[in-house]
């Protein structure tokens, strides 16, 4: 029987057990995935599983949020691995509950001696983790959570003194030096028919409609988002194609620069390990663009870790002295950000394009909060919440480690003094304002010169170009100058105290 190891990987030397359970989470595709490797490598056979938590989607639900793209994203992945493990002759069980209940329960069902998923670090997560495996164990079975969407996790990566780091290059170095002496390859195990359980027809119904979760299509499909792992791999293979020149194109929104593998990444549709290799690879051929994707990829490492170790960045500050900053927080001016209303065009087509797909260019992510923690003075957990329920690829750890960067207030953050000025930053990176005229119209007459602060612009040339300046477009809701003061002044203060 194998012996109990929830944050270790599975002894090599052990004797086989006839059944285990591969519990799908943040790896929802068949091929590269650590859980199922592990799992045909020490059972006889296996299950699959995917549980739509009601612990996550329920209060989806009580907040309105009955059309998320995510759940749709989510349901398409895991109708694909259905539809290939019915193709083996088995199904995807797939099961609509609190997964603290129904994992412990389906294990007993079908007679698992094992449960095996991906590691994941986030608060909530863990401590349903400890809730299913103290519930296995009450059981006689046994679980196992295994790296999965990380290169390196937790402990792997530490300073000289054996702590971890708090500051992005040193951690850089250090990982890509880890990464050349122990590369992390994609498994190579293939699933087969003969590895499969034969379920009973409880376990082989269709998976449920969206609608049966209590859902409603989104516009995902029409937003032409390739979807599941057939889907990322489209991705994968287009994005080859330009990644050499990704350091030159990446922070330009018009153009077509990113791998916009961020949604798949998530939900692991993708693997790591996979864009890890590609990127590596490339890299050592002499690839600047490559380089600096891999570069992005380690962030992605680094703020896992800043959220393992110090897990109390998710209420606040990394650094307790910035919570003690006086936030303007004026509701108004939140609104009006949310609602891509705030008189900045670059500002605006930013939060347009996250209404409207679920998605946002990363550059503009810096902008926007930049201009939401200084130009507004609005506490930064705004923002991050916004996200949260907006962003298609949202993700805890990245994206509080994101907002925490842009408020000065987390670990190798953005400087307080240094804020971003959205009309130079649209000047620098939308210079044509195309990427301003695809998500605001209104303004699609203006020249490249003007449409970058129309409040600037004569009364003529506004005219010529249909803008009613507070009428069908709003003035700004601040001046970024005396916005700029006034937070240097905010930021001081703390300092000081500090």
């Amino acid at each position: 029987m194998l012996p109990s190891a929830p944050d270790r990987s599975v002894p090599c030397a052990v004797q086989k057990v006839p059944l285990g359970l591969v519990w799908l989470r943040r790896d929802l595709r068949l091929r590269d995935n650590a859980a199922l490797d592990t799992a045909l490598q020490h059972c006889h056979k296996v299950a699959l599983v995917f549980v739509f938590d009601r612990d996550i989607l329920d209060p989806l639900l009580r907040r309105g949020l009955r059309a998320d793209r995510r759940v749709e994203f989510i349901h398409a992945a895991i109708t694909e691995i259905d539809a290939v493990l019915r193709d083996l002759g088995a199904a995807l069980i797939v099961r609509h509950a609190r997964a603290v209940d129904a994992i412990p329960a389906l294990a007993a069902e079908l007679g698992a001696q094992a449960v095996f998923c991906g590691r994941d670090d986030e608060p909530a997560a863990r401590s349903r983790d400890t809730a299913v495996q103290t519930a296995l164990q009450r059981d006689a079975r046994h679980f196992y959570a295994v790296k999965e969407h990380m290169i390196f996790e937790r402990d792997e990566v530490r300073t000289g003194q054996g702590t971890p780091y708090a500051v992005f290059t040193p951690y850089r170095t250090a990982w890509l030096a880890r990464y050349a002496a122990q590369p992390q390859l994609p498994h190579t195990t293939r699933l087969r028919a003969t590895d499969l359980a034969k379920l009973p027809d409880a376990g082989r119904q269709p998976v449920p409609a969206l609608g049966d979760l209590g859902f409603a299509p989104t516009n995902l499909r029409t937003l032409k988002l390739p979807l599941g792992a057939v889907g990322a791999q489209e991705l994968v293979e287009a994005f080859t194609q330009r990644i050499d020149s990704y350091d030159q194109t990446r922070d330009f929104p018009a153009r077509k620069g990113p791998s916009y593998l961020s949604v798949h990444l998530r939900f692991g549709t993708v693997s790591i390990r996979e864009l890890v290799a590609l990127a590596w690879a490339r890299t050592q051929a002499g690839s600047s663009g490559a380089r600096v994707w891999l570069s992005e990829l380690v962030w992605r490492d680094f703020y896992f870790q800043i959220l393992h170790h110090h897990p109390h960045v998710v209420q606040g500050a990394f650094k307790p002295v910035y919570d003690r900053i006086q936030w303007r927080n004026d509701p108004e001016q939140f609104a009006a950000w949310c609602e891509g209303r705030t008189g900045y065009p670059l500002v605006d087509a930013a939060m347009r394009q996250i209404n409207q797909t679920g998605y946002m260019h990363n550059r503009l992510r810096m902008v926007v909060a930049s201009f939401l923690t200084k130009d507004l003075g609005i506490d930064w957990r705004w923002g991050e919440q916004y996200f949260a329920d907006h962003l298609n690829d949202f993700d805890l750890a990245a994206n509080n480690g994101g907002w925490q960067w842009a408020a000065s207030s987390g670990c190798d953050a953005q400087p307080y003094f240094r804020i971003f000025n959205p009309v130079t930053q649209s000047e620098k990176f939308d210079p044509s304002g195309e990427f301003i005229r695809r998500y605001l119209p209104e303004l699609a007459r203006l020249s490249a010169k003007d449409i970058h602060a129309p409040w600037q612009a004569s009364p003529a040339l506004l005219k010529a170009a249909g803008v009613d300046l507070g009428v069908s477009y709003p003035a700004p809701i601040v001046r970024h100058d005396l916005a700029r003061a006034e937070t240097l002044q905010r930021y001081a203060v703390v300092k000081g105290a500090g």
